[in-house]
């Protein structure tokens, strides 16, 4: 739901404010209230009594949330109001209804990268100390950011002269880099880390918390507003006024088109290759067959050394594969003898044509430590392969615990979108997180190839689990699976994370396992909840053809590309010779026009959406061979409507062909 306060734009969406704006200039990126357990899960909040009143540039929201889970019962009264002078408050009034442990009760407040990240900006403590301070430009490894911490507000300017102000009551607020989890923010949260958790809450104990946001003028004789007694006014002046209409001026001409700019910067297209399924079914003929049309370079097998009857679990799982598929290992190893090592090398001798590169982690350990990199090489170096270390885990991990990287032939750690938030909008946001962990590695590890495996859409485990993760309901998924593995909006996250990865310039991706519903395709036999995972037996997910359309450019290069809008729509450009591709994603729910502009050339089109999905599943090869609708573009544009989540491929026809290379044929 579209609201204003004032100047600001913003979308309030199931009990949260998304995506205030003052013109196009984002201002905060989101704004909610968190329920966590004692393993930092978040339990889903149930909203009733909603009560909206939104007028041309104020409202008022109110309504009742429960949030209910095992042991777990928690309700809270929110109250949201937005001014005609830019001022937006938000109340929390919460009761316990059971007594239980948590991590954390209460608001978080999102700031944005992009406008955030590096740039300076004014902090109060709840002491009545200010301070100025900076965003962290790299993915800081300290939490909370150092400065920040015990918080009472934070103001940073949004255009010049004018700052947004967050203030904060009913608690200390800190803040973190979640860059380190791949999510497009920093969130400034309740309850400081430093305090023990988790802690039990009574039944009957009561939570109340408020924060606003407003606009103040800066720079002026009068002095920084940001941190004046007058804190709950905004300011008023002239000067002031007529700023936040120039800077709101334009929010109601925003193009309904979203522009895709091509840039001439190039970068090598990284290999990417698979993981080894979960699941002990094998392979059937039709599945060996799809999975070699991927062209993907490796299969990802983990071994876990301290496990009985480790060398046939090993084998078993690279026995699914073609013998000449390369294998990246990835070496789980407990407390290991020297001797224990040796036998590990034995074993990997056996197969050492095969290996591409070996990941050395610890079971148990958040990162790599020197010792075990150390005696590893001392045992494997006669493998002659890449050996490297990191963390099985996210940046996070390995941002806290950094390997020596004069010890390792290359840095590794995994991806995935949905630690923190679990809704589309929250994922379509992550995958531009990407680049400022790549850019903060390579500062950490200078001269180091990154290699990003793998990359799921969901977490594997949790590392920071502080018990026992509750047996999952066998009518339940497991917590590992996300339905829309085999959507099409994810295969449009896909897309967006592949090209924020190789613009970044990672060296190799591991995506997803080969089959199974964490995989690229279904088993022949089908999953074993139907009415949960809605895939087809012995189909392919939409997926599945965004890595086939990128494998076909293998060896190729990847062409810069903006979006203007990357929330809604975000593209991959891939050359190969004289061949051109353009892959688009529209990750919303509403249709999306839009114009990719520094191409030219006819194009052949190939679209994926929701009246084709079923066939592009059951029948992925007469899919991929079936192409049809031509686009033309005028004078270096091609404008195009998509579907809901639809994601499209166009292959542009050079003006000419060069010597001795064969012409375009398109596909």
């Amino acid at each position: 739901m579209p609201l204003r306060a004032g100047p600001l734009s913003l979308i309030y969406q199931g009990g949260d404010l998304r995506y205030v704006k003052l013109g196009e200039r984002e201002v905060i990126r989101r704004i909610y209230a968190a329920v966590r357990d004692r393993n930092w899960g978040t339990v889903p909040a149930r909203l009733e009594n909603v009560e909206v009143d939104s007028r041309e540039d104020s409202f008022r929201i109110r309504y009742d949330a429960e949030h209910k889970e095992r042991e777990i019962h928690f309700v809270w009264r929110g109250e949201i109001t937005g001014g005609q002078d830019g001022t937006i408050r938000f109340s929390f009034d919460g009761e316990s209804k059971t007594t239980f442990l948590k991590n954390r009760i209460g608001f978080c407040v999102l700031h944005p990268i992009h406008e955030c990240a590096g740039a300076p900006c004014r902090v109060q403590y709840v002491n009545g100390d200010t301070a100025t301070l900076s965003f962290p430009k790299l993915v800081a490894p300290e939490q909370p950011v150092q400065g920040m911490h015990d918080l009472g507000a934070i103001a940073h300017e949004v255009v010049s002269g004018v700052r947004a102000e967050m203030r904060f009551e009913g608690d200390v607020f800190e803040m973190e880099d979640q860059r380190n989890w791949s999510d497009a923010s920093f969130k400034t949260y309740c309850t400081p880390l430093r305090l023990p958790f988790p802690v039990e809450i009574k039944a009957g104990e009561r939570l109340r918390q408020n924060v606003t946001l407003r606009l103040v003028e800066h720079g002026s004789s009068r002095g920084d507003e940001a941190h004046s007694s007058n804190a709950g006014r905004g300011v008023r002046s002239a000067e002031f006024s007529q700023s936040l209409l120039t800077s709101a001026a334009t929010d109601g001409q925003r193009r309904a088109v979203v522009e895709i700019a091509v840039s001439s910067r190039t970068y090598p297209l990284p290999s990417f290759g698979l993981g080894a399924p979960s699941h002990d079914r094998g392979y059937m003929e039709q599945d060996v067959k799809r999975l070699a049309a991927l062209r993907s370079k490796h299969l990802r097998v983990d071994l876990r050394v301290g496990q009985p009857n480790w060398p046939g679990a090993l084998w078993l799982s690279a026995g699914r594969a073609d013998a000449d598929t390369s294998l990246e290992l990835a070496l789980h190893l407990p407390n290991v003898s020297p001797m224990a090592m040796k036998d590990l090398a034995r074993e990997l001798e056996k197969r050492k044509e095969q290996l591409v590169r070996i990941l050395v982690l610890q079971e148990g350990v958040d990162s790599t430590p020197e010792r075990l990199l150390k005696l590893a090489l001392k045992h494997l170096s006669c493998l002659d392969v890449p050996i490297g270390g990191g963390t099985n885990a996210d940046f996070y991990q390995l941002n806290q615990f950094r390997p020596p990287a004069e010890l390792c032939d290359f840095i590794c750690w995994s991806m995935n979108p949905q630690v923190h938030a679990f809704d589309n909008a929250s994922l379509a946001e992550t995958p531009s997180a990407i680049p400022a962990q790549v850019e903060s590695a390579r500062e950490y590890f200078p001269g180091k190839p990154l290699v990003i495996s793998p990359v799921t859409l969901k977490p594997r485990f949790n590392p920071v689990a502080t018990s026992a993760e509750s047996s999952a309901d066998a009518n339940e998924l497991p917590p590992q699976v996300d339905p829309r593995q085999m959507s099409l909006f994810g295969a449009g996250w896909t897309l967006a994370a592949f090209k924020y990865l190789a613009e970044s310039g990672v060296d190799s991706v591991t995506f997803y396992e080969t089959t199974g519903w964490r995989g690229v395709m279904e088993t022949q036999a089908g999953c074993r909840l139907p009415e949960r995972f809605r895939s087809i037996p012995g189909g392919v997910f939409p997926l599945y053809h965004v890595l086939a359309d990128v494998g076909e450019f293998a060896a190729g290069q990847v062409i810069g590309s903006k979006s203007s809008d990357p929330l809604k729509v975000d593209g991959l450009v891939l050359r190969k010779g004289a061949r051109l591709r353009l892959m688009l994603a529209n990750l919303t729910g509403k249709p999306q026009t839009v114009a990719a502009t520094g191409l030219g050339g006819r194009a052949k089109l190939k679209r994926l959406n929701e009246t084709n999905a079923e066939f592009a599943m059951r029948e992925p090869e007469k899919f991929r061979e079936d192409v049809r609708e031509a686009v033309e573009p005028r004078d270096g544009r091609a404008e195009l409507n998509l579907m809901p989540f639809e994601v499209v491929r166009l292959d542009f026809a050079p003006a000419r062909a060069k010597r001795g290379q064969a012409p375009y044929r398109g596909g």
